[in-house]
């Protein structure tokens, strides 16, 4: 295990800095690319001054609110965007400022002591001196989200109804997340704490933001669709808590590889196209498929990477445990032609396991896996190690530490009966850290293991 440390340790040196928890030092002055290469000693790496000394040594907030001044700003664009203040000179292209073509608004008290403030936290709840600061000043969020972020906030300022802020003490109004694609279509999705109020009062409170949003000061966001979510959780998914269409289009489009991808509310697509695409052009170049192989998307999403090389592999099987993210999936499939791809819904630890079982008829299979923050589930490494049909793994990872640090070893740890690993171990050949998150230290990262 020790090579396999020592490789990602040289990786880390050559992405963003903290992308790897084992790095064993981190250089002053020096800035990791948006994009660098590994493969056998080989590194491509772009040098650039996006750090100083003691950037990283950001202090505590005061638990004093202290005045109402740009300070706030400042501190809320350190918490996000914590490169802000210093050049991009390996920019990732086309698009660094304002990329994200999603963006989530939390509801909150202002610096100034409102609870009807729309924008981002500074602090931390174990703190206690969380601080709701708007967000119009960050450089990654798009003046289309911040327009629409405005405009909900004069909404919950002129609404009698209060907002949610904690679970336990009341409220309704909660977050408010923004979409948008390539196009400019908009699509705004709030979420509501019903707490115990009847069906006739909850369509009271739709009713008031509809009309908000298409014949009050909000129609000048010129929304694509408006979505309501009740929501009694801090985190709710389609299948928990259905969202409603309040008024516009059901989805949200945008064209990606030569693909037009279908987007709903609950989907995941990566937060910058642009970079999107020249994360999923790496992952092809890497799985290696041709005619003869099986394409394995495990956690696909929407199913772009599985779409766009459809045509070069013999089937595409794609896992996604969003059930709209499979249909859309599967809508985009069918308006594009693609004719050789499976797509299904659930976790893909149940899914996974008899996947394999009725495909290992000698026939290659190359897998792809993008999984959340947590990694993948256990059995579902345990899954793809004991198959022999992969001979290659291509694992996206936008946090290779924590849990994505326990797939890596035990996707390349020697066989251990005690953990049910009895196939044959990976060996990681190459690693691409991909920037898509410009003014930030994170960073999807791209790993190549073969066996």
């Amino acid at each position: 295990m020790h090579s396999l440390r020592h490789f990602l340790s040289r990786v880390g040196l050559f992405s963003k800095l903290g992308l790897l928890p084992w790095c064993g030092r981190k250089p002053p002055g020096l800035s990791q690319p948006f994009l660098g290469i590994a493969c056998g000693g080989n590194f491509t790496h772009l040098v650039a001054n996006k750090y100083q000394r003691g950037q990283g040594n950001q202090k505590r907030p005061s638990q004093d609110l202290g005045p109402l001044d740009a300070s706030w700003q400042e501190r809320l664009a350190d918490a996000v965007t914590p490169l802000w203040r210093l050049s991009y000179e390996e920019q990732l292209k086309p698009v660094i400022n304002g990329y994200r073509n999603k963006s989530t608004f939390s509801v909150n008290r202002g610096p100034d002591g409102n609870p009807k403030t729309v924008g981002y936290y500074v602090g931390t709840w174990r703190d206690r001196n969380i601080v709701c600061v708007r967000s119009h000043h960050l450089k990654n969020i798009p003046e289309k989200h911040n327009q629409v972020a405005q405009y909900y906030e004069v909404f919950l300022r002129q609404s009698p109804v209060e907002p949610c802020l904690l679970f336990h003490e009341g409220g309704y109004w909660r977050e408010l997340t923004v979409r948008t694609n390539s196009q400019g279509h908009t699509m705004a999705i709030i979420t509501f704490h019903p707490q115990k109020l009847s069906q006739e009062e909850l369509c009271v409170q739709k009713e008031s933001v509809k009309e908000f949003f298409t014949k009050g000061p909000g129609a000048d966001c010129d929304l694509t669709s408006l979505y309501f979510q009740e929501s009694t959780m801090t985190r709710c998914s389609h299948q928990q808590s259905p969202y409603q269409l309040l008024f516009g289009e059901p989805h949200i489009f945008e064209d990606l590889l030569d693909l037009k991808i279908r987007i709903s509310p609950d989907a995941f697509f990566q937060v910058n196209t642009a970079g999107a695409e020249m994360l999923y052009r790496i992952v092809g170049k890497l799985s290696g498929v041709n005619s003869n192989t099986i394409l394995l998307d495990i956690c696909c999403g929407t199913g772009v990477i599985g779409l766009s090389l459809a045509r070069h592999t013999s089937q595409v099987l794609g896992i996604e445990l969003m059930e709209q993210a499979v249909e859309d999936a599967r809508w985009t499939a069918a308006f594009n032609g693609i004719t050789n791809c499976e797509f299904y819904a659930g976790q893909a630890e149940k899914i996974l396991p008899q996947l394999l079982k009725s495909k290992e008829d000698g026939q290659l299979i190359v897998a792809v896996v993008n999984p959340a923050r947590a990694g993948l589930h256990y059995q579902v490494v345990r899954a793809i190690r004991n198959c022999r049909a992969i001979s290659t793994l291509v694992f996206v990872s936008c946090k290779p530490h924590g849990e994505a640090t326990r797939n890596f070893i035990e996707l390349c740890c020697p066989p251990n009966s005690e953990k049910k690993l009895l196939g044959e171990p990976f060996v990681l050949r190459e690693a691409i850290p991909v920037d898509l998150f410009p003014h930030t230290a994170h960073c999807e990262l791209v790993l190549l293991f073969t066996r």
